[in-house]
């Protein structure tokens, strides 16, 4: 079977990785992510660059290399249409089209799909499309904090929260209206309370009808150690073996993945076509769960945790999410600890986009039993490569008995790696995790 992965971040390079093992695999991508080239070298396939969000481009080179089989895990491909030119040349893929991708691309659909659904799960909320209405927007929330949110594609970059970003009601009403000013057309800035619990991510892969929920991943989406600094795309993941977290109770992941079921059901009834991993955002609060929001495809990084636990064919299962045969069974997972760690330039999250030069030495860090997963960097000579872009550099990604036991070898390879890259060094320390209990119960 010849496969196609599109787009060029440590997500592609996880599902690349598994990919690979059970198919020719062919990439397209925006530049020559080291991991990519790596496994479509090794399983026999090939690459190209070129614009991912192009959906004719995508297209064209699936159709020249026979692609058999195609999958869309970007965001901003999907709400580009990928899939839909993709399914009208005949080609099969892994991901929604456009209109199911909303869910991900217009914070306001989802926000009104889910009130419809599970209405319980909506913090309290306000959309303003014009400056006139932010100030009657705030006064709806007194004294209580909010969150600020664009409606479109952000990066995981472009939420602030009273708090951590926003020093107070004044700071958060300035950013809302910076948001509108900025925006084009019809777009709208989402004014939200601010939730008190603990945030958690559930990766549902479905086929638009069954769907299978994997354990519950914590992210860490904060620039520096104990959550300082900007928000970020998430400077770490984790999953543990027991297939939970300190914080969560059965309760809450139980209504999580109702809800998630209702989404994809409410978007199946809609016409709108799902197909892939729903990436949904939750906090865990003392009321029970509320929704942070969806994502139409794995997370980055929360993708390399599934994959680091996966040992099957992974694209058996993309064609039974094709074909809409998917089952429990098809996702069997190790039950271990998984933990993933982004080293990221000095610039990542603070505006610049400077490149940098880093050298590490893969196959010892494999042998250390430890993914190289390559994102926004480009390889110049052996085991020297350079930052390009804004997003973060390379990942590193491990399985584990233990939380504690992942932590350690991770931090120990990250050491190795030469250069100016940085990480946070509590991304999977054990104790990280014990005051998130007392936020929830």
């Amino acid at each position: 079977m010849r496969t196609l992965i599109v787009g060029h971040g440590g997500r592609e390079s996880a599902l690349a990785f598994r990919m690979a093992q059970h198919s020719e695999l062919h990439a397209f991508m925006g530049h020559e992510n080291p991991s990519l080239v790596r496994y479509g070298e090794e399983s026999g396939g090939g690459h190209a660059t070129g614009d991912v969000c192009d959906p004719q481009a995508v297209a064209a080179f699936a159709r020249a290399r026979e692609i058999d089989l195609v999958m869309v895990s970007a965001d901003e491909p999907l709400a580009m249409g990928v899939v839909d030119a993709l399914l009208a040349q005949g080609i099969r893929a892994v991901g929604p089209t456009r209109a199911g991708a909303e869910i991900e691309w217009n914070k306001e659909f989802a926000r009104k799909l889910l009130a419809d659904v599970a209405p319980g799960a909506v913090p309290a909320l306000r959309i303003v499309r014009h400056a006139h209405e932010v100030p009657e927007a705030f006064e709806a929330f007194g004294a209580t904090p909010v969150a600020v949110k664009p409606s479109g594609l952000t990066g995981g970059k472009g939420v602030k929260v009273m708090g951590p970003h926003l020093a107070d009601h004044d700071e958060a009403r300035d950013y809302a209206l910076s948001l509108l000013a900025a925006a084009e057309g019809d777009a709208s800035v989402l004014i939200e309370e601010k939730l008190v619990g603990a945030e958690f991510t559930i990766q549902a892969i479905t086929d638009g009808e069954a769907v299978v929920f994997p354990a519950p991943t914590y992210d860490y989406p904060f620039r520096y150690d104990g959550d300082r600094g900007p928000g970020t795309g998430g400077m770490g993941s984790l999953t543990l073996a027991d297939a939970t977290l300190p914080f969560l109770t059965k309760q809450h992941y139980e209504e999580a993945c109702s809800i998630i079921e209702l989404v994809i059901e409410r978007l199946r009834e809609m016409g709108r076509h799902f197909s892939g991993v729903m990436n949904s955002g939750f906090f865990a609060t003392a009321e029970g769960v509320k929704v942070i929001e969806f994502n139409a495809r794995f997370g980055d990084p929360e993708c390399m945790n599934i994959m680091s636990l996966f040992d099957g064919d992974w694209p058996r299962v993309m064609e039974h999410i094709s074909a809409g045969t998917l089952s429990p069974s098809d996702v069997q997972l190790r039950p271990e600890a998984s933990l993933v760690l982004y080293l990221v330039s000095p610039d990542y999250a603070l505006g610049a986009g400077n490149a940098y030069e880093f050298e590490l030495d893969r196959e010892a860090i494999e042998d250390a039993k430890c993914h190289v997963f390559f994102a926004s960097s480009v390889m110049t000579s052996e085991n020297v490569y350079r930052t390009v872009g804004t997003s973060r550099a390379v990942a590193l990604a491990t399985t584990a008995p233990t939380l504690q036991e992942a932590h350690g070898r991770l931090l120990e390879r990250a050491k190795s790696i030469r250069g100016s890259l940085e990480w946070r060094q509590d991304v999977g320390d054990p104790r990280y995790l014990e005051h998130l209990v007392g936020l929830v119960r």
